[in-house]
């Protein structure tokens, strides 16, 4: 089974979205994880549905297949990168964020609509955990009742950052069927203590999102493939073996100054690597 690669739009940001899909699709992927974002389907614009319908006719006319990314850095607060957060004392506007989110992600037919927790704010964990739970209860309400399936990040720095986090909050939730986990290749390599391979088959029966790219041990940056430490055949094998059909989205979020070119040489590395699994 070939893997399904995309491209995400966050590495696409100097661009018109209506062109960012276009060169996405004429490189050869098959599908996109589409930041919602001030230039790329803002979620707040006054004309969100009619931007939605034109968003949807896009991708049905370049055949791309979409994953919603929620991770726009200063969408809700221009001052604060990514606040509010679920972990704050107020986090109204994250939840109505997410909210619109999946019912984009509805409209959309997307495979799966992605968050995280955020930073954790000076307090004890109990307090922030309990937010946690309480803002995924929430949104998980939303997306059950519109059909949509969410997929949770465990993000480096944040106060579910690995497996064994998203593990618990899973369990703290209940385990409900749409709440799925949106694994990045890179950051297993920057902190889980297993191999990146054994990473993904724990985490296959849940996987309802990829990212991938190149990472370094402990250092959270999201480097261009071939140019960090992970050994990426076994691990595209371990994908097939877990029988994840959905998309493997490449995440370059700092490479928009260069974006054709890195699409083009990350779908080639990509296509290579896979050759060898």
């Amino acid at each position: 089974m070939s893997s399904r690669f995309g491209y995400g739009t966050n590495g696409f940001a100097n661009h018109r979205l209506d062109d960012a899909l276009a060169v996405i699709a004429d490189l050869g992927y098959v599908g996109v994880a589409l930041t919602l974002d001030h230039q790329h389907l803002d979620p707040f614009s006054p004309t969100l549905s009619r931007d939605v319908s034109a968003v949807a006719a896009r991708l049905d006319q370049l055949g791309l297949s979409v994953v919603i990314e929620t991770g726009a850095r200063y969408l809700l607060d221009p001052w604060r990168k990514h606040a509010p957060t679920l972990l704050d004392g107020d986090p109204a506007l994250r939840l109505d964020f997410l909210t619109r989110a999946v019912r984009i992600g509805a409209d959309l037919n997307a495979e799966a609509v992605s968050f995280w927790a955020g930073v954790s704010p000076d307090l004890p964990r109990t307090t922030v955990w309990n937010r946690l739970v309480a803002g995924c209860l929430s949104i998980v309400d939303v997306a059950a009742a519109a059909g949509v399936t969410l997929g949770f990040e465990p993000e480096p720095g944040m106060l579910v950052q690995n497996l064994d986090d998203w593990f618990a909050l899973r369990d703290a939730l209940g385990a409900p069927p749409c709440f799925g986990l949106t694994l990045d290749i890179g950051h297993c390599q920057c902190l889980e203590s297993a191999p990146v391979p054994d990473c993904v088959r724990r985490a296959g029966p849940y996987l309802v999102n990829v990212q991938i790219d190149d990472m370094v041990r402990g250092v959270h940056e999201h480097l261009e493939f071939g140019t960090g430490e992970i050994d990426f055949p076994p691990v595209l094998r371990a994908l097939t073996d877990a029988g994840y059909a959905g998309l493997v989205a490449v995440e370059l979020p700092r490479h928009s100054h260069a974006a054709p070119a890195v699409a083009r040489e990350s779908l080639a590395y990509l296509r290579t690597a896979e050759e060898k699994s």
